[in-house]
């Protein structure tokens, strides 16, 4: 009997679900926004109570009027996400999110014991949490929904425990976290059975009761299955509210400074990557309420702008550079919001080619394949900029999306394929390839190498790494 999977995506502003066959036909979805989150400053937290009501009703679209058995689901969520619980699993206060900066205290104290951890992962605020609000289970995003979706706690997967310093090589948490025994949760790699849906899950979501629970992956190694980028040497970038790029590697790239980290997925591949502090959030903060495809029209009229932005969507940066006191930067007057919103979209294309820079500065290999996925993706004025400053071709998978990955690892998971890779293979479908336009990415190179000696000058970015991206450009 055919049968279908069910993706579940708890991004940062909201709930997606996709149901699709192992052939790739998506038979349902759902979208459910997420309005209750507090931002300030370095503070940001949501509600995990809106998760699962967003997760009921997302659930509920996709699978309304479907005939098609579900064969199992699997659940992301953003990389660092973290949060309290009852020995139920249930939640004991609010979540704080990936970027949360909170914890620098705690993260300082950490990286003295020998963890590489930076300021906004996962381990730093799970110890400010303890040391706020007392003991308590510490719980990664995905696992507030498996444990309802099972009627039980359930232990988290490796790829949300890597931010709390959870050893892949070794199977087990550190010595040194600084947090009392029992407070960090059990660990099962990605595509474990976890359970199955309860019944009164099942009345809720409308997923039926017995459907297999797997353990899933954060959000970047979701889109990157859904991008099919799993083989050695491919790259998927992922560009939504923030930047992440993901590829894969037989071993995993050394990175001393702690800006890259590898996540294992299932089968032994290494997923080397980071996230950014830069994406397109900042353009619904600077133009809340633009058309953006009005703007992108208006935007290409300023190639390259007038004015060079490096655009955090808040304070602190993570990758391609370690520097927690960094801010947004524009250097230049733009004479319109057009040009304004054209400098934002090219300074986060100039970000994601200092990454890549970066990585290939570590010895990863950047040159195979590139995939973009993410919310901006959707804009193809966008997505050919970034082709163009990257001087590469790019290719736009059909269906980008997180919760396309969390189906394909559910169907590994079920036993319906025999690797992630072609689970991942059979479900993804080729969309759309761009290629650079040669005298596009001549103009945007002196912008990029102002970008990259501003950033070098204000101490963020170290200058062996400035060299290299200058060398790249052929201006060493």
């Amino acid at each position: 009997m055919a049968l279908a999977w069910l993706g579940i995506d708890l991004g940062t502003q909201g709930v997606r679900t996709l149901l699709v066959t192992a052939g790739g036909r998506v038979l349902g979805s759902g979208s459910v926004p997420l309005a209750r989150g507090r931002r300030e400053g370095v503070r940001h937290e949501q509600d995990p109570a809106e998760w699962w009501e967003a997760v009921c009703a997302a659930s509920r679209g996709a699978l309304a009027g479907n005939r098609v058995p579900v064969g199992g689901l699997a659940v992301c969520g953003t990389s660092g996400t973290v949060l309290l619980t009852d020995g139920a699993g249930r939640p004991a206060g609010p979540a704080l999110m990936y970027d949360d900066g909170r914890a620098a205290a705690e993260a300082g104290r950490l990286r003295s014991a020998g963890l590489a951890v930076q300021d906004t992962w996962a381990l730093p605020k799970a110890c400010w949490l303890v040391a706020a609000h007392g003991p308590g289970r510490i719980a990664h995003q995905p696992d507030v929904i498996t444990a309802r979706l099972v009627g039980r706690r359930v232990p988290s997967d490796s790829s949300h425990a890597l931010k709390t310093a959870y050893d892949l090589r070794r199977g087990a948490w550190p010595d040194t976290t600084g947090l009392p025994g029992g407070v960090l949760p059990d660990v099962v790699p990605p595509g474990t059975r976890l359970g199955e849906v309860c019944p009164a899950a099942a009345d809720a979501t409308g997923i039926p009761a017995g459907t297999p629970v797997l353990a899933g992956m954060t959000d970047g190694c979701a889109a990157q299955i859904a991008s099919g980028a799993l083989r050695e040497g491919a790259w998927n970038s992922v560009l939504g509210t923030t930047l992440v790029l993901k590829g894969a590697a037989a071993e995993p790239v050394h990175d001393p400074a702690g800006v890259v980290y590898n996540h294992l997925a299932p089968g032994g591949t290494w997923l080397p990557g980071g996230a950014s502090g830069v994406g397109a959030g900042v353009l619904t903060a600077r133009f809340p309420g633009a058309d953006p495809a009005r703007m992108d029209a208006r935007a290409a009229a300023f190639e390259p702008s007038n004015a060079v932005a490096y655009p955090l969507v808040s304070p602190g940066e993570r990758f391609p550079f370690r520097a927690p006191r960094a801010t947004a930067l524009l250097l230049g007057d733009p004479v319109s919001d057009a040009d304004l919103w054209a400098a934002l979209l090219q300074g986060v294309a100039f970000t994601e080619r200092l990454c890549l820079d970066y990585l290939h500065h570590l010895g990863a290999p950047v040159r195979g394949p590139l995939a973009l996925t993410g919310g901006a993706a959707r804009s193809a004025y966008w997505t050919q900029l970034r082709a163009d400053v990257l001087g590469r071709p790019a290719r736009v998978p059909a269906q980008p999306e997180p919760a396309l990955g969390m189906a394909a690892l559910a169907a590994y998971g079920t036993g319906a394929a025999p690797t992630l890779a072609e689970a991942a293979g059979a479900m993804v479908r080729t969309g759309t390839t761009v290629d650079p336009r040669p005298d596009r990415t001549s103009r945007f190179a002196e912008p990029y190498a102002r970008l990259v000696d501003e950033l070098e000058a204000r101490g963020w970015l170290p200058s062996p790494v400035a060299a290299h991206a200058r060398e790249r450009l052929g201006r060493g």
